[in-house]
């Protein structure tokens, strides 16, 4: 014997025999017993088409409408501003500055200026170069 009630699954039944032809109730009845359930908005789109039919017991309907109220409404929220890929050191390029004031016509430092001017991401080694250079500046 079988004591489980289903709510959901009699009214989407009794829905569906009152409206034979509707698309939507007979979508939901798919979904519910494929999946075993149904969003907040499927449910209020059922809850809708249920009232209208007679033959349905208010007490079904209430209960339709508590697991309906007691179902998290998800808001969607708005994107995030897109963060630039890359963010340029500024120390770095100060120090690339003050090397070249020095050393304009130094090779390794006009190659990493290049890189650096040009949005590259300069790996640790060159970064270390960089610091190495500027310290014997000093």
């Amino acid at each position: 014997m079988n004591t489980d009630v289903d709510v959901i699954r009699d009214i989407l039944e009794q829905t569906e025999i009152a409206f034979p032809v509707s698309t939507f109730v007979k979508s939901l009845h798919q979904q519910y017993l494929n999946r075993g359930g149904l969003s907040k908005k499927q449910l209020e789109g059922l809850y809708q088409m249920a009232q209208k039919v007679k033959t349905i017991p208010v007490g079904k309907l209430s209960t339709l409408e508590a697991i309906i109220l007691k179902k998290p409404t998800r808001y969607k929220s708005d994107k995030p501003e897109p963060a630039p890929l890359y963010k340029k050191d500024e120390e770095l390029g100060k120090k690339i500055t003050a090397i070249l004031e020095k050393y304009p016509q130094h090779k390794r430092v006009l190659f990493l200026k290049t890189k650096y001017d040009n949005n590259e991401v300069l790996t640790s080694i060159e970064t270390a170069d960089i610091e190495k250079f500027h310290k014997m500046l000093k």
